[in-house]
């Protein structure tokens, strides 16, 4: 269990619940999904509770990620998808928090599955779905047809649009999986060298050095990672937003 770069990913049930035949048993993933939102959420509420004119460095931190998060919506679809806010900053603040909380030993990594971030692709997909047609009717269709398309390369152009909107649930989540897991894999694999060259005495305490450094090195690779893949999922998340707001362009 020590060395193995695997047991880190797998569930377990904490309290087992089956109704018909169906399993709802409240796993270690659902308990770290339930800290994710908890350690966000009382992060946020407790720095927040007591605004001072001039904020002290929690409550900085907290408005530094309002706006960062405000103006890259700004930026990717405008003043219009200010309403999408409260949708995209819950989604950043989620994957943040959950990937740095799967950096603490012995915590579970929420977002090295590729089911919950397959979930989050599909509620950002779905939110454009079902605005877009809200909004533009059978005019959001034009998303899928760009102006200016002779019109002998309009089934073709079509097709391709089409199969590029159906992977984007699958490029978002797979993309957000894959890193965090690799990431994950190869940490627990130059940390097992450590452990396993220093049982070897003092010839292996000296040749654990490089995987020390390395283990140290990609502690801290993995916490840019972290920030990074939110940043990432969160601005895809607001270009994708824009063509429920604007399809035609």
């Amino acid at each position: 269990m020590a060395t193995d770069p695997i047991h880190q990913f797998q569930i377990t049930k904490l309290i087992p619940i089956e109704v018909g035949g169906l399993d709802f048993s409240f796993t270690n993933a659902s308990a770290f999904m339930v800290a994710t939102v908890a350690s966000a959420g009382a992060f946020l509420f407790l720095t927040t509770s007591r605004r001072g004119l001039v904020p002290g460095r929690l409550q900085s931190i907290s408005e530094m990620a309002y706006e960062f998060i405000a103006s890259m919506l700004r930026d990717a679809a405008g003043s219009q998808g200010m309403r999408f806010f409260p949708l995209v900053f819950s989604l950043f603040m989620f994957v943040l928090v959950g990937n740095l909380l799967g950096m603490f030993p012995y915590f579970f990594t929420i977002t090295s599955h590729i089911i919950v971030t397959f979930a989050l692709a599909m509620l950002v997909i779905g939110t454009v779905i079902v605005y877009g047609f809200w909004k533009h009717g059978l005019g959001f269709l034009k998303l899928f047809m760009p102006e200016g398309v002779p019109a002998v390369l309009v089934p073709l152009v079509v097709a391709i649009e089409v199969v590029s909107f159906l992977s984007r649930p699958i490029s978002l989540s797979v993309r957000l999986f894959a890193n965090m897991l690799a990431g994950h894999i190869t940490l627990k694999v130059f940390a097992g060298f450590v452990t396993s060259l220093g049982a070897l005495g003092v010839a292996g305490a000296a040749g654990a050095v490089l995987p020390l450094a390395m283990t140290v090195a990609l502690t801290g690779l993995e916490f840019l990672v972290a920030f990074l893949q939110a940043y990432v999922f969160a601005v895809l998340t607001c270009m994708y937003l824009n063509d429920a707001l604007h399809p035609g362009h």
